[in-house]
């Protein structure tokens, strides 16, 4: 208990007069609130609040029903309560804004590599290099060395260069792992070449196992439990990556002199569009060597030097392949897949069609 007793507050007069005597202090008769023997008197001092006031957790007004209006010159405004406060989030764990994703301290992850490269200026093709190129050369060797050994011996390289096109398509469109969709295109480019050898390499069953491809390709994304538009996406991917791998297997219809020509032409061209020059200069240079490239495949061939017109031709559709194979900001395993595989399947037309064209 406190020794000393509670006094009550004397309220200021606004017109200057002097305060009134203070009530009888505690122990003299009937005690009210704090102290004053009258409660009515007591109750003169008591704050009213009248007005609306919050709530402090969902901030929605809450009239007051039983108050009174004080003098706003004698209104006595005692302490309150302060507000319970939440307790303060952590740095960096803020809760998100609507439509976008929590706080990183590393950035923004959906931002792709070439989304990065525009933001900085920077050009988002990069061409694959002196590495990819020599493996695509060693590559268009081995098939047209193994074309001049005969058909069976063009398969084991023409494989190898089909199961890369179809997944260097799916990882160059930024969709990795997709074992579903690259196990498809490279199993239609398996029965492609099982169709070409059951028909005497009849080029009629290419078309027919891409057509039969894409079929299936629409059958399986429409069962797919995925968006609309990743449906979309996964199905031009799907199809893209088997007609590349379907394509590929032109090397197997070609007549096999019009197949050494244009590997040999093809491996010279990416060889020297690798060479550290301008990209203008680059490509006539490129294509200058895969003519002289075919003209010295076709003396050792029959097809002499005609082969040049062959070269050339393949050429320029590898070097189309070399171009997407450097867009967009690749990646090295790009460069080392799609980099080596696409030159030489967007040659294989080109060489089926000149082949029969010359022979």
């Amino acid at each position: 208990m406190n020794d000393q007793p509670n006094r009550p507050h004397q309220p200021y007069d606004p017109y200057g007069q002097q305060p009134q005597a203070p009530q009888a202090w505690p122990g003299q008769g009937y005690q009210g609130h704090q102290g004053y023997e009258d409660p009515q008197a007591a109750q003169q001092y008591t704050q009213q609040w009248q007005g609306q006031t919050w709530e402090t957790q969902n901030h929605q007004a809450v009239p007051s029903a039983q108050a009174q209006a004080p003098d706003p010159e004698t209104a006595i405004l005692t302490p309150q309560s302060p507000p319970r406060r939440r307790p303060a989030a952590p740095a960096g764990a803020d809760a998100p804004a609507a439509g976008y994703g929590p706080a990183t301290v590393g950035g923004n992850t959906r931002v792709t590599d070439a989304q990065r490269a525009r933001a900085e200026g920077r050009s988002p093709i990069i061409e694959p290099g002196i590495q990819p190129a020599a493996l695509t050369a060693l590559l268009g060797l081995l098939l047209a060395g193994a074309a001049a050994v005969g058909t069976y011996a063009l398969l084991v390289p023409l494989v190898v260069l089909q199961a890369v096109t179809a997944a260097g398509w799916f990882r160059l469109n930024g969709m990795w792992p997709a074992r579903q969709g690259i196990a498809l295109g490279f199993a239609g480019a398996l029965a492609a070449d099982a169709a070409l050898l059951a028909s005497d390499r009849s080029p009629a069953a290419i078309l027919g196992t891409l057509g039969v491809w894409v079929l299936l390709a629409l059958a399986l994304q429409l069962r797919s439990h995925a968006d609309p538009d990743e449906r979309m996406y996964g199905l031009m991917a799907t199809v893209a990556a088997s007609a590349l791998a379907i394509v590929a297997g032109g090397y197997l219809a070609a007549a096999a002199d019009a197949v050494t020509v244009g590997a040999v032409a093809v491996a010279v061209a990416v060889l020297a569009r690798a060479l550290p020059l301008p990209t203008p200069a680059s490509v006539v240079v490129s294509l200058l060597a895969a003519a002289g490239g075919g003209i010295a495949a076709g003396q050792v061939t029959d097809l002499g030097t005609s082969g040049a017109l062959l070269g050339a031709g393949a050429a320029a559709c590898a070097l189309i392949g070399h171009r997407v194979a450097s867009y967009d900001y690749p990646s090295r395993f790009v460069h080392f897949t799609a980099g080596v595989a696409l030159p030489l399947a967007a040659a294989a037309p080109a060489v089926y069609v000149l082949g029969r064209a010359l022979a």
